[in-house]
């Protein structure tokens, strides 16, 4: 089965490039892909039956249960075989449809190709997740393919209408599935029917499930989308509206109904809605005279029907839906189809205009001919099964609801005729139509299918079986189960479906008098212009409030996130009062002091008027959390943190010389309030949920067997670069991308240049020749020989000490974090000495080379443990006994630390590059163009 979707799914890909290649000839051979399901499903038929339908589960994701599960049982094996006949065959009508050379064909064959793989795969599907996957594939793919024609605003707006309707009963379904899931403890659909929960929450997913089948199978209120789908290209219609997308709906409402269908609330839904659309859908369809339109409606008409039959609960009704369901998607393709030949060959849909079409085209005639009797339920053919089936069920209990089926069937039998009328008639007062006989590829399909929906009548023996199958699902009712038959002998049911058409007769001949008597009854409601005002309330409303909220002010979006943390998760907090039993709160006085310190740092930063001393007081608090960890006894920290603090000042300061010394102008005091209000929430909301969190543990930390675990399993006794590089590697793989992405576009920012159309952007500058540091590049206010001759005598040694902590990281303080930022700290200390072309001489290299070559590196190592069979990241210890170095011991997990000290060195090269020389170079065309002007930047840079 899953071999199956494969082949969906290559075919889908290789259909744009096949269709450019042999243009219309290519769609019979993407027609082969469902042309195997349809044998495939032919051939598993005896297993199926006999009880024995294969299975396939394929684990995707063991650690979390995830797998692929598909089952084919005899209701997924009917709408197996509908799905891939009828794809078949409409994928080789669209070879004689669509015109030669039109370039939209090759990306329509390739959706198209997609979706039957799709509805495939919804069928088959054993999982709840998976079939909600296949579900919204369905939806994106009808999107696709009923927007085909993108210049037409009624193909986009059509497209959308689905698009967002279907979306929006899906969403609800994966509520529904959700709740299902967690409930029975499993998401496999066999297992869930099969231990149906019980209860308000199981009551509330199966109204959630019923929204999204009533949703794609176009119900009251939300049938609007289909009439409006028709915008698509017929095939399309012939596909998705007859035997495929709307029939997921129903396929929904019969796998669950088993379980569900003897709840109160499905039996409301299902009745109410499904009775009311089929008789809407057949009013509605005796007021057109577009024939696509016609069908439509009468589509939506017979979907009601469907779901009625399927959604009842009792066998009997099952049976005749199983039958029903397999008569509709033959006849009604079969009918989409011969209107798209009659508007392919005339030019027009319009039943007014049309005349004396079946006497030119005789074979087209019997073909709609034949397949529109089955849809009227008329004796011989399936849809007469089908419908006698229907009566039967219901003659003996809730007859009001066979008096709605049989005045919907009476509308039914009155648009088929209407249709064959309209499309084949000479009619007085036309002139008969002219049209060219259509070719084999446009008129096979549709006989082939008429041929079906004719044959399976007297052949019903055959279709019983599996319908009986699908009937047996459901509880016994202790009623006997009829069989499907054309001649069950002089029954109620026999003389109910000859009233039926005895009064089709009557309304299809006082046709003039029912088209003027349905002219004076007012329109009460219209879903579509309903749905068209909810959507301009809600995009007046999404206006409102981005208005509202999106104002372009920090101030407002911070305040707004914050509050919403304090009231939240705040107010749980308050409500509920965790609070731990014992709470220390310093283990030492160095603790309270080092604390005191840092919160009253952080009062100054904000109340700074000045931008670089706020700098260097938020500085502070990092170096107060700094001691924090040496007093907790965590040098590895302590270390990278005071390196990164270090070298966040170097960045500010750097960015402050191109920015004014003082904020801007102070808020008002009642703001200024606000804001010292919000602040302080935060603070204490933050420290009471570390104090929860740190209190609410029951277990026993993992701290307390990571350091054996580290040198087991990672060779290492640092527990916190083994944990960096080897238990979270994945972690670090994704922190050090960011950081590359993060350089990349700061750098691309500051270097940006304003230019004229057609300029070259200027490219960073190139490596200056080497220079002897003091050689005019810092300004002589600047220059400070002690600290240039110190940086020339201690260089050399920092850049040794930073490799050596890489080295030493594994087992010691450090690691290629650690290493790099000594090693960048050293190059900010060369750059402040020498200035730009002191730093280019110290660094011939870009900074890319670096940020790449240390991405490259880690990857790498990554990689190496897949080709020596391991996993992904995978560390490896080798141990060498060697003669003059001794026992020697290397983690492969070095070269991925190597790797993230060369990318940390490459980012700090890129922030100096950036922030460090090129605005150097600013300032200085600054000066050149205007030396008098004593700017804002030279005095934050003095300072």
């Amino acid at each position: 089965m899953l071999a199956l979707l494969v082949l969906h799914t290559v075919a889908a890909l290789v259909a744009v490039p096949l269709v450019r290649l042999l243009d219309r000839r290519a769609f019979p051979l993407l027609a082969l892909a469902p042309l195997a399901t349809t044998v495939w499903a032919a051939v598993q038929g005896p297993a199926v039956l006999d009880g024995r339908g294969p299975v396939q589960v394929v684990p995707w994701v063991p650690s979390l249960g995830a797998e692929l599960a598909f089952r084919l049982d005899p209701l997924s094996w009917v709408l197996t075989l509908l799905v891939g006949g009828v794809g078949a065959l409409v994928l080789v009508y669209c070879g004689g449809y669509f015109p030669a050379g039109d370039p939209r064909t090759a990306r329509f064959a390739a959706v198209l190709t997609g979706f039957a793989g799709a509805m495939t795969g919804l069928v088959l599907a054993d999982d709840l997740v998976q079939l909600y996957v296949f579900w919204e594939l369905t939806t994106v793919f009808s999107y696709l393919l009923i927007g085909h024609d993108a210049a037409k605003r009624t193909a986009r707006r059509a497209a959308t209408q689905a698009l967002v309707v279907t979306t929006f009963g899906g969403l609800a379904m994966l509520v529904g599935m959700v709740v299902l899931g967690q409930a029975a403890g499993t998401y496999r659909v066999s297992e869930v029917l099969a231990a149906f929960p019980t209860g308000t929450g199981a009551t509330v997913a199966v109204v959630l499930l019923l929204a999204g089948a009533l949703s794609k199978s176009a119900l009251v209120p939300l049938h609007f989308w289909l009439p409006a789908a028709m915008a698509a290209p017929t095939p399309v219609s012939a596909y998705l509206h007859a035997a495929a997308m709307v029939k997921a709906g129903v396929y929904l409402v019969a796998r669950f109904a088993p379980a569900a269908a003897q709840l109160p609330a499905w039996q409301v839904t299902v009745l109410a809605l499904g009775l009311t659309t089929m008789l809407l859908g057949g009013y509605r369809s005796l007021r057109q005279h577009d024939l696509k339109l016609l069908l439509a409606y009468g589509t939506v008409s017979q979907l009601g029907f469907l779901v009625v039959l399927v959604g009842a609960g009792t066998r009997a009704a099952m049976l005749a839906g199983t039958a029903l369901l397999v008569a509709h998607a033959t006849f009604k393709a079969a009918l989409f189809l011969v209107v798209g030949i009659v508007d392919h060959q005339t030019g027009t849909r319009d039943l007014r205009e049309l005349s004396g079409l079946g006497r030119r085209m005789p074979l087209l005639g019997a073909v709609g001919t034949v397949a529109a009797l089955s849809m009227a339920g008329v004796p011989v053919t399936v849809g007469f099964v089908a419908k006698e089936a229907a009566y039967e069920a219901f003659l003996h209990e809730r007859p009001w609801v066979l008096a709605v089926l049989v005045a919907g069937s009476v509308l039914t039998a009155a648009y088929s005729a209407r249709f064959v009328w309209g499309a084949f008639c000479r009619k007085p007062g036309v002139a008969d139509t002219t049209a060219a006989r259509p070719g084999a590829a446009l008129l096979l399909p549709p006989l082939l299918l008429a041929a079906a929906t004719l044959l399976l009548g007297p052949l019903s023996g055959f279709l019983d079986v599996p319908a009986a199958l699908v009937a047996q699902q459901l509880p016994d009712d202790g009623e006997p189960l009829q069989h499907l038959g054309l001649w069950h002998g002089f029954t109620p049911a026999l003389g109910l479906t000859a009233l039926t058409l005895a009064a089709a007769a009557a309304l299809f001949l006082l046709r003039e008098r029912v088209s003027r008597a349905q002219d004076r009854v007012p329109v009460v409601a219209d879903a579509d212009r309903a749905y068209r005002r909810t959507v301009r309330v809600v995009d007046r409303i999404a206006v409102e409030v981005t208005g509202a909220t999106q104002r372009g002010s920090l101030p407002l979006y911070l305040a707004s996130i914050l509050l919403v943390v304090v009231v939240v998760p705040g107010g749980a907090l308050v409500w509920n009062r965790p609070w731990p039993a014992d709470v220390v709160v310093a283990d030492s006085a160095g603790q309270v002091l080092v604390g005191a310190v840092v919160i009253a740092a952080a009062v100054l930063t904000v109340r700074a008027r000045r931008r670089l001393r706020a700098v260097l007081l938020a500085g502070v608090t990092g170096y107060g959390t700094t001691l924090l960890f040496v007093l907790h006894s965590a040098p590895d920290l302590a270390l990278t943190q005071a390196l990164a603090e270090t070298l966040t000042l170097v960045v500010f300061v750097l960015a402050l010389r191109r920015l004014p010394p003082h904020f801007s102008a102070r808020p008002l005091l009642t703001s200024r309030g606000v804001r010292v209000g919000i602040g302080v929430l935060v603070g204490a909301c933050t420290s009471a949920f570390a104090l929860v969190a740190a209190g609410a543990r029951v277990a026993v930390p993992t701290s307390v067997d990571l350091p054996q675990w580290a040198y087991d399993y990672g060779g290492g006794r640092n527990v916190v670069n083994v944990t960096l590089v080897d238990v979270r590697a994945w972690d670090t793989m994704g922190e050090i991308s960011v950081l590359l992405v993060a350089a990349t576009g700061v750098a691309s920012l500051v270097f940006h240049r304003r230019r004229s159309p057609g300029a070259v952007a200027a490219a960073p500058p190139e490596p200056a020749p080497e220079r002897v540091s003091g050689d005019g590049t810092v300004s002589p206010e600047r220059r400070s020989v002690v600290f240039e001759v110190v940086t020339q005598l201690t260089f050399h040694a920092v850049v040794v000490f930073s490799v050596y902590l890489v080295f030493a990281g594994h087992n010691a303080p450090g690691g290629g974090f650690a290493g790099g930022l000594v090693a960048g700290l050293a190059l900010v200390v060369r750059y402040l000495s020498g200035g730009r072309r002191e730093f280019d001489t110290a660094v011939p290299i870009s900074a890319g080379w670096l940020l790449g070559l240390g991405l490259f590196l880690s990857a790498g190592t990554g990689l190496v443990g897949i080709l020596l069979g391991g996993n992904v990241l995978q560390t490896a210890i080798i141990e060498w006994d060697l003669p003059v170095l001794g026992h020697v011991k290397l983690v492969t997990s070095l070269f991925f630390d190597v790797g993230v000290y060369l990318l940390v060195l490459g980012l700090v090269v890129d922030v100096i590059r950036s922030l460090g020389t090129e605005v150097d170079r600013q300032i200085e065309e600054h000066d050149e163009a205007d030396p008098s002007d004593d700017d804002v930047p030279e005095e934050a840079l003095a300072r």
